[in-house]
């Protein structure tokens, strides 16, 4: 019988292929909403669901907002990470809209609220104040997803 160990050897990255990419925006339920202020990276976590080629979510009027107005391009980034050497992550790269048009508000709202029904800080301030805010609806128009994964396999290694 062999005393040799068992040994975690790291395999090489590969890209997601388009279907994997989409199963990613998909599933996931937290990204980080890449934009540019002054020239410098901002990126937040954000709420969101995909669908139709485009990630709606949802926000108070502030920085986030302030910056999207101004330069409407951004980007989410989105990961599904089991271990340093088994994770995907894919970029959804597109254009900020903010959606005024009041059905197609209720209804993305309502989405969100069934897809996070305990949702985020916007819901509990509206809840406590009659006179917060409106919520800001948008969506990203995706016009480029890319995606890279790292998986790991157990080889017998001879020391």
């Amino acid at each position: 019988m062999s005393s040799w160990p068992l040994m975690q050897v790291q395999m090489p990255m590969r890209s997601l292929l388009e279907k994997e990419r989409q199963e990613l925006l998909t599933s996931a339920r937290i990204g980080r909403l890449g934009c540019v202020n002054d020239g410098e990276p901002y990126v937040v976590p954000i709420n969101y669901f995909f669908e139709g080629g485009s990630v709606y979510s949802h926000s108070l009027p502030g920085h986030k907002i302030e910056i999207l107005r101004s330069h409407p391009r951004a980007c989410l980034q989105v990961d599904d990470i089991e271990n340093d050497f088994n994770w995907r992550s894919a970029i959804a790269y597109g254009n900020f809209e903010e959606i005024h048009e009041p059905g197609e508000r209720r209804a993305i709202l309502r989405k969100l609220l069934s897809h996070f029904p305990l949702l985020t800080p916007v819901e509990s301030t509206m809840a406590q104040d009659a006179s917060a805010p409106d919520s800001v609806v948008f969506r990203l128009r995706i016009d480029r997803i890319t995606g890279m994964a790292e998986g790991e396999t157990d080889l017998l290694v001879n020391p």
